[in-house]
């Protein structure tokens, strides 16, 4: 339901090729790479939250919504700080990657 959200069926012009998730995939630029989905191939709509991967590998590290958000503490790490590829040093993470809602 976030305004960010798209499905995305093409790119810079042209239908999806495999590598970039087609037929259609689901952009969620807030979350973790690893927690996005690669590409939507069926749509099953169901009653409970079906259990992932992640949160049954692992429950108290990767919940089901596990953004990026400097306000809680992971187990192992600290999210309050990132440091960015090609620059020095770190810096406050921003909310869900910058992509919070005002």
């Amino acid at each position: 339901m976030h305004p960010l959200t798209i499905l995305a069926s093409g790119i810079y012009g042209e239908a999806l090729p495999p590598q970039d998730g087609a037929p259609i995939r689901l952009v969620v630029p807030w979350k973790y790479g690893f927690k996005g989905i690669k590409s939507i191939v069926k749509i099953t709509l169901v009653n409970t939250q079906p259990p992932t991967t992640w949160n049954l590998e692992a429950p108290n590290e990767y919940g089901f919504y596990s953004n990026v958000n400097p306000n809680v503490r992971h187990p192992r790490w600290s999210q309050a700080t990132e440091q960015r590829i090609g620059e020095f040093g770190r810096r406050d993470t921003l909310m869900f990657n910058g992509y919070a809602t005002r």
